[in-house]
């Protein structure tokens, strides 16, 4: 059974209903079994672009809270792996949010990632294999 990992972009969409692709995350987001997991990076990442919209932050941590979305790295275990990674896409240039979803692909094997980032089809996991993603179409 596949496991989906979800970046901030979908779900910083799924809760800003002004959002460009908030009908895609919304959709998207219902059709899949949770939990999806994450890191927590991703849940900061989330949190601070959702700051200014009212319970923003809240709303992050309400999914976390209820298991829809669940950190599930320690980067404390991969820390070299993450900064490997960083390291080789510094022109991208790679984040640690990204870093961290490139590591768990790569420790998760059957994985699909729901992304509106681009760069994960340049990067790839195990230094050669595509990353499984899932994003609307049109995104860069």
């Amino acid at each position: 059974m596949t496991q989906h990992l979800i970046d901030t972009g979908p779900l910083v969409a799924f809760l800003n209903g002004r959002d460009h692709h908030h009908g895609w995350a919304c959709e998207t987001l219902g059709s899949l079994e949770p939990p999806l997991l994450t890191c927590e990076a991703v849940i900061s990442e989330a949190c601070f672009l959702l700051r200014d919209i009212e319970k923003g932050p809240e709303s992050v941590l309400a999914l976390v809270g209820r298991e829809i979305v669940v950190p599930n790295f320690a980067l404390r275990d991969e820390v070299e792996a993450v900064a490997r990674l960083m390291q080789k896409y510094a022109s991208v240039p790679m984040d640690l949010a990204d870093a961290c979803l490139v590591r768990m692909t790569e420790l998760h094997r059957e994985t699909a990632l729901l992304t509106l980032d681009g760069d994960f089809r340049i990067y790839r996991r195990n230094r050669r294999e595509a990353i499984p993603i899932i994003a609307p179409e049109g995104a860069p």
